[in-house]
């Protein structure tokens, strides 16, 4: 059998033919280079299949090809749509809430006969997150590649001149930047574009680690980039550009990008406004994506059209500026021909720039570049030798650059050849396959799968499982409706069919004190200590296989240590809520910016762990791998069970991780005001009853009392 592979690509509008490129920010050269990866990938004999899984859209206002749950790109390659979150079309800002039920979609799916995966490739920090979910609940390895950085994005920002608060709003800065750091600390290859991205841009996140960083520059697809123009092409171009030119045959400076901010194109219309010399000697044309109207663009996006409308009123270029509404995929090459025939340049003014595809394109086509010397235009320019590279916050400096690259019409001829022999030598999609498969290879012979669990099974267990949470949905003195629980947990039709976990933050010593005083039924599994602990039966045998998952990379010493500095702030709890997967605090004082602070002083010491505060007053950091959802999670797998049989209570916060992904959840009626942004997750029963009453309405909600 040969290699079978995974890519997540999830947001944005992903299809096999035809890609919307530029319609928003999140349909970009992300999009292309996946599709043409894939595309590559399923042509090697060593590659049995490549699927992409992406989101399943069903929305009036896009193509109705992206409610298809499955299309095929090539021979051996599909799409895989799966369906989170709403059904309509979300940017990914707004998917984050909607990412754990994703992994649980896809852990199911992959358990399937014959769906096994060699490698998940994860694209950008949203499916880096889910593939370091599956990655660590199924032992499947895990490569990761950024694309773009959370926090380059927020340095970039700031420098912009927004504040915090509203990057945190537009952005969710800070769930994409912990998404990222979860993705290193779990992958075993992280793939960078260039040098630079790794020097300068992962190496700014605690769990990057230098040995995992390989460099695998993206390739040229040739048989589409290439200097030889077809006579058709300039007559297939004369819709976009005539209706805005007034001297079409003028050398023009051409820019294809999406609107918005970060690739800075009104800085390239100042600096062509500002030019007489550029003025009189170049049109400029910008590509920035598709529109039908721009009042229907995303905001960032309206804003940059609207800029560059205004700065060419401004410096009154109109005849000489064309931003066109439409093209076609099949366009961009023959532009670039068009634009290398003209005698142009190609232009990238962007603010940050990881790679730059556009860049190598341009120059397979012959047609030289004045790029920003930020990221991949620099190793670009390094290995192709085909234009120049400027400061683009500095609009004089772009402007000279523009000038002095249009003025020497030998260099220019030295640049286009130097252009396209060099993207033929180093930017192959050859090469870049057969150094992406090799990589591969080698990195899954290093990593052996883990195992699900040690405890055995018997040949029938239950079909449900029941969760309940001593410390709150149980917390209650005899009663009514703890005699009604008690029926119910032992009726033989019940006991038959579900088994029954208790979930609790105390030790087992301690949980065990606690529940026997209730008087209900032994349950199958224990798990304690806020998920890092599992035992299970009257032996109360401890799951080895969840103690070694948990314990990878984890340092109980050094979180007390990084801990140290917090003293004003937290107090230790006493030994009996210690353990050894579980480090416990108690606030001084309420704090609404202490898990922000824990975040902090763990990423900072590069320490795998997590902080979780419970009921306000209660802290705990654990192993990264370790909480209550996924000790659940682990559990249903060594059962074999769907999630979806699994029911779970939330009431308390903190208990936010137990609303996300497919389990069936009950919130009961006292719940905390923290729960209320997660009550439209789609497996949430809202109780009008308190405590045990809410498990039981639960219980008939979801049918548990059902035989099989």
């Amino acid at each position: 059998m040969g290699i079978r592979l995974l890519h997540l690509h999830l947001h944005g509008l992903f299809r096999s033919t035809h890609p919307e490129l530029g319609r928003d920010a999140d349909t970009g050269g992300q999009t292309l280079y996946v599709l043409e990866l894939v595309r590559s990938l399923a042509q090697r004999a060593e590659v049995e299949r490549v699927d992409v899984v992406t989101r399943q859209i069903h929305d009036r206002r896009v193509s109705s090809d992206y409610s298809q749950s499955e299309e095929t790109i090539a021979p051996g390659a599909r799409i895989l749509r799966f369906p989170f979150g709403p059904r309509r079309y979300l940017r990914k800002e707004l998917l984050w809430p909607h990412l754990e039920e994703l992994a649980d979609q896809l852990v199911a799916h992959l358990r399937q006969p014959g769906q096994s995966v060699d490698w998940i490739h994860a694209h950008y920090a949203d499916a880096g997150y889910v593939g370091s979910l599956i990655s660590q609940r199924l032992g499947i390895p895990l490569v990761f590649t950024g694309h773009s950085l959370g926090r380059e994005k927020q340095r970039r920002l700031l420098e912009s001149g927004l504040d915090r608060q509203q990057i945190e709003q537009t952005y969710s800065i800070s769930r994409r930047i912990e998404a990222e750091e979860r993705a290193l600390a779990q992958a075993d290859l992280v793939i960078t574009s260039t040098s630079q991205e790794a020097d300068q841009q992962y190496s700014r996140y605690g769990h990057f680690k230098t040995d995992r960083a390989e460099v695998v520059p993206p390739g040229v697809d040739a048989t589409r980039f290439h200097p030889t123009a077809t006579s058709q092409e300039p007559l297939d171009l004369q819709p976009l550009l005539h209706p805005f030119l007034r001297e079409p045959e003028r050398p023009p400076l051409l820019a294809i990008s999406r609107a918005v901010r970060r690739k800075n194109i009104p800085a390239l219309v100042e600096a062509f406004g500002r030019s007489p010399v550029l003025r009189q000697r170049h049109n400029l044309v910008m590509v920035l994506g598709c529109r039908q109207d721009s009042r229907q663009l995303e905001k960032q996006q309206r804003e940059v059209i609207h800029q560059v409308i205004d700065l060419v009123d401004r410096f009154d270029l109109y005849g000489m500026v064309a931003y066109p509404k439409q093209h076609s995929p099949a366009q961009i090459p023959a532009l670039y021909r068009w634009a290398a025939g003209q005698g142009g340049l190609f232009v990238n003014p962007a603010l940050t720039e990881p790679f730059g595809l556009t860049l190598l394109e341009a120059a397979a086509c012959g047609l030289p570049m004045v790029a920003t010397d930020d990221g991949g235009p620099r190793e670009i320019q390094a290995r192709c030798q085909n234009g120049l590279l400027a400061d683009v916050t500095d609009p004089g400096a772009l402007q000279g650059a523009l000038e002095q690259a249009g003025s020497d019409r030998n260099l220019w001829r030295q640049w286009s050849d130097n252009g396209v022999e060099a993207v033929s030598r180093h930017f192959s999609w050859d090469a870049h396959v057969c150094r992406y498969l090799a990589l591969m290879q080698e990195r899954i012979r290093q990593v052996q799968a883990e195992p699900i669990s040690s405890v055995r099974r018997s040949a029938r267990g239950p079909s449900r499982l029941l969760v309940l949470d001593l410390d709150s949905s149980l917390e209650l003195p005899e009663g009514q409706p703890l005699g009604d629980l008690r029926n119910r947990l032992m009726e033989k039709t019940f006991g038959s069919t579900c088994g029954l976990v208790i979930l609790t933050g105390r030790s087992l010593a301690l949980a065990r004190q606690r529940y026997s005083e209730l008087r209900l039924p032994d349950p199958q599994v224990w798990i304690t200590r806020s998920g890092t602990d599992i035992h299970h039966g009257p032996l109360l045998t401890p799951d080895t296989a969840w103690q070694q998952r948990i314990a990878k990379a984890w340092n109980r010493e050094a979180v007390l240590e990084a801990m140290e500095d917090l003293h004003d702030h937290i107090t230790l709890q006493e030994p009996a809520h210690q353990g050894l997967f579980k480090v416990s605090y108690r606030l001084r004082a309420a704090n609404p910016d202490l898990l922000s602070l824990v975040h902090q002083r763990l990423r900072r010491d590069g320490l795998q762990a997590q902080p979780q505060l419970r009921c306000h007053w209660f802290l705990d950091v654990l192993p990264q791998r370790a909480s209550r959802s996924e000790a659940i999670r682990f559990l249903a797998l060594s059962w074999g069970l769907p999630l979806e049989q699994v029911m779970v209570v939330a009431s308390q916060q903190g208990d936010g991780e137990l609303l996300e992904g497919l389990p069936a959840t009950v919130v009961p009626a006292d719940h905390d005001p923290s729960l209320k942004r997660q009550q439209s997750q789609q497996r949430v029963f809202m109780s009008h009853r308190s405590s045990v009453d809410a498990v039981l309405d639960g219980l008939s909600h979801y049918r548990f009392s059902n035989s099989r």
